[in-house]
């Protein structure tokens, strides 16, 4: 008995609408960029879903470039979180003016 794509649609629906909310409602930048991935996982949970529910190989490609970019959103973010932490205790969305030179 496997279980129909529409629930794992669902399922991403769910996790893609906690991260928004995170995103939204959250001012730590640590916090916010957990909800960011989640919001991502919940899309390629989508993509491949699709990928066999149409069953193409596409979905599980575009998967692989989200990762991709997920990782370099990272590395990136956490730069700038770190910079922001060297000068403050605290990081909040708010303090990026801290980084103006």
């Amino acid at each position: 008995m496997t279980v129909p794509g529409a629930w794992y649609l669902g399922l991403s629906v769910v996790l893609f609408a906690i991260g928004a909310l995170g995103v939204l409602v959250r001012r730590n930048v640590l916090v916010m960029f957990m909800c960011v991935e989640l919001m991502l996982n919940a899309a390629n949970l989508a993509f491949v879903t699709f990928s066999r529910m149409l069953d193409d190989i596409g979905g599980q490609a575009l998967v692989f470039f989200v990762l991709v970019v997920a990782a370099a959103e990272v590395v990136v973010g956490l730069g700038i979180v770190v910079a922001i932490f060297r000068r403050r205790q605290d990081a909040t969305a708010d303090d990026f003016h801290v980084l103006k030179g």
